[in-house]
């Protein structure tokens, strides 16, 4: 360990000089598990990175405890404020991977108007278009961290919907009965609140939409003075709440679906990356996402250890 820890700092210092401000290594005591047999990294030096909210902690601790496993020395540069700054990491070559969204990346970074409905073809899109940019992208998850309007239990009970067309229902026969609390940008973003009732051909008045912050939004929700409100389908919060969740059953809001995004360079000297992460990335879900968020959310408990001990229970990894 002792061995391991000293190259890592010699990394750390090295990243520093080439734009690296900050990161530390990354010193879990695992080996290979079902990933990483014959720790085929054995000798790569990896930077990891990932924005600073709940889920890319977590997503980038998987990522980099993963690399470990097989052999790597990893230097965290997680937690990156903002959504441009991982990518830019890793289009430049300040770091090396990071779990990135097909949806903001298509929308975001490469500037397009409208999202591709099936989340195959938007990740092979994003693929094909992101080669140009230096940019790799592996396997994606079923993860699906997009938007969704969710009620609580005794709402749900009272006016019966399950999709976006029951709601877009219930708004023509029952006006009153469909209030909407929503952040400021959902309520101004296309695909957001203005293109979510063009598709359902809702047309709620100015009153029935309160704009809020996110935490409160889930709150009142719950409280049921929300009786919709907005959330993301990977929050934490879904679950501990009990909250319901209304099925986007016309495929309105964009995929969000988390792939491992890798600098094409690095992949290139290091393709067995792909054979370590891929059965990771297919095991991710919105069902363990909200899982793992909770328990950091709600729990309190740490993004890297609660990503650690999934490894572990998935057998992906084995400490000592």
């Amino acid at each position: 360990m002792r061995g391991r820890l000293g190259s890592a700092l010699l990394l750390l210092v090295a990243a520093a000089g080439c734009g690296l401000t900050s990161g530390s290594p990354m010193a879990d005591d695992v080996r290979p598990g079902s990933i990483g047999r014959g720790e085929p990294l054995r000798g790569a030096s990896l930077t990891v990175t990932s924005k600073s909210f709940t889920e890319g902690l977590i997503l980038g601790a998987i990522m980099g405890i993963s690399l470990e496993a097989a052999g790597a020395e990893v230097l965290d540069r997680t937690g990156i404020q903002g959504s441009i700054g991982s990518r830019e990491a890793v289009r430049k070559g300040d770091a090396d991977a990071g779990y990135e969204y097909t949806g903001t990346a298509w929308i975001t970074y490469l500037g397009h108007s409208r999202p591709i409905t099936d989340p195959r073809r938007q990740w092979e899109a994003v693929k094909k278009e992101d080669a140009a940019n230096g940019l790799a992208w592996l396997r994606p998850s079923s993860l699906d961290n997009t938007y969704a309007l969710a009620m609580n239990q005794e709402n749900a009970k009272k006016y019966g919907t399950k999709t976006m067309s029951d709601v877009a229902r219930l708004a023509k026969s029952d006006p009153d009965a469909v209030r909407l609390c929503v952040e400021v940008e959902f309520a101004n973003r296309a695909d957001g609140l203005p293109g979510m009732q063009e598709r359902y051909g809702m047309d709620l008045p100015a009153r029935n939409v309160t704009q809020m912050d996110t935490g409160i939004i889930y709150t009142q929700t719950a409280k049921g003075s929300c009786p919709y409100g907005e959330v993301f389908t990977t929050d934490g919060r879904i679950k501990s709440m009990n909250l319901v969740v209304m099925e986007d059953d016309r495929k309105f809001f964009p995929n969000y679906n988390a792939a491992p995004m890798v600098n094409a360079k690095t992949l290139k000297e290091w393709p067995a990356i792909a054979d370590v992460l891929d059965p990771v990335t297919a095991r991710l879900n919105n069902t363990v996402a909200r899982d793992l968020n909770a328990k950091v959310d709600v729990d309190g408990e740490d993004p890297h250890e609660v990503a650690l001990d999934w490894l572990v229970a998935e057998g992906f990894v084995k400490e000592g």
